[in-house]
């Protein structure tokens, strides 16, 4: 089947692109599918410079994730139901709206009574509108999660981290929920043909109206990525516009070694509220060559950190200078639904040494709400 395609230029036709994939990046399965299958017979290499791509009209998605865990506490079981809906509303070429919440309650047992007792928690972790302005630069207005270091806007959700419990040092320059209200500019770019860049710049206002409550500041993140090794190093700054005006500033670390199925991750933060770091790895057994369907469902991690106090009380964060060692072990019964399992060890003064075991369950799916057109 021919498909007819309109004339315009290399450029537009690029940015169309850029500005589809972007809006689609829930389902990036599909174009790593399609990436990975070269040109045959009678078609045309889609990166050859004289070819004008189609365009490509995008539709609504509607996704969630699911998880059930069970966190042993020193010896108390905390049951811990959620739900994170995630919607994305592409508006032509350029504009997008996107949006997460989190429904989750924390049941434990009650003493002197029978049975659980909890309450909800709801949060709006973002709601925002983006224009995608050119392949290097995207507009954000309305909430959106802090950029500072990567775990609160890349590794977050339920059903992408590896171990159930939050670093120790994640309050840190994140607010007292993780997001700004504001703006944000963000982009990348290749600086050579082996070093990319990334960016983010931000401004946030006050506001102390549940769920959107947010800190006043101002920040930036950058960090270089070398696609060749997959390693990528940048550091985060951000400045406090109320209280005592403080600065914070972090670093984060992520490597993939390309001959190996193993994830290298690692952040330091350092404001007036504490300081500290985890460091943390996982590797799935693909490589193993017994039992290989099954130990290509095994992933075993790994997690380091420790906690220093600071001169400002934050209630979010440790009372006392705090060490935590963790171990996981997680099975994927499909990408989209896994067990995952971990023991820890918290070591801090004052009769905060206690074990924490995790037991859970955790789903994510991807619904398009209609059908896309190529012209």
């Amino acid at each position: 089947m021919m498909l007819s395609v309109s004339p315009s230029s290399a450029n537009q036709a690029r940015l169309r692109c850029v500005a589809v994939l972007l809006a689609l990046f829930l389902v990036p399965a599909v174009f790593a599918q399609a990436q990975t299958q070269g040109p045959t017979l009678g078609q045309t290499d889609p990166n050859s410079p004289d070819v004008i791509l189609p365009e490509l009209s995008a539709v609504p998605i509607i996704s969630a994730g699911l998880a059930y865990n069970t966190f042993f506490q020193g010896g108390t079981p905390n049951l811990h139901p959620l739900v994170s809906p995630v919607i994305l509303i592409p508006l032509g070429q350029n504009w997008l709206i996107e949006s997460r919440d989190t429904f989750e309650i924390n049941l434990a047992p009650v003493p002197g009574e029978s049975g659980y007792k909890g309450y909800l928690q709801k949060e709006v972790d973002y709601l925002q509108v983006d224009y995608i302005a050119n392949p290097f630069l995207t507009i954000t207005v309305g909430r959106y999660l802090t950029p500072f270091g990567v775990y609160n806007e890349r590794l977050y959700p339920v059903w992408i981290r590896d171990l159930q419990s939050d670093p120790l040092i994640l309050p840190i320059s994140t607010g007292p929920s993780g997001a700004g209200t504001g703006a944000m500019l963000r982009g990348g770019f290749k600086a050579t043909p082996k070093m990319e860049i990334n960016y983010a710049t931000y401004f946030s206002t006050l506001s102390r109206d549940t769920p959107f409550d947010s800190d006043r500041n101002i920040g930036a993140r950058a960090g270089i990525f070398l696609p060749g090794p997959r390693l990528e190093v940048g550091g985060s700054f951000q400045h406090l516009l109320q209280g005592d005006r403080s600065n914070a500033f972090g670093f984060h670390f992520a490597w993939q070694p390309p001959p190996l199925p193993l994830d290298i991750r690692a952040e330091y933060a350092r404001s007036d509220t504490g300081s500290g770091y985890w460091i943390e790895s996982a590797y799935r057994l693909s490589q193993v060559p017994v039992w290989h369907d099954e130990m290509r469902r095994v992933q075993l991690v790994a997690r380091v950190q420790q906690y220093y106090t600071g001169k400002v009380v934050d209630p979010d964060l440790p009372g006392v200078n705090t060490n935590m060692f963790e171990f996981g072990m997680n099975y994927y019964f499909r990408d989209d639904f896994r067990f995952v399992s971990s023991y820890g060890r918290q070591f801090a003064p004052g009769g905060g040494n206690f074990n924490v075991w995790t037991l859970g369950i955790t789903y994510r799916f991807v619904l398009p709400v209609g059908h896309g057109d190529i012209q």
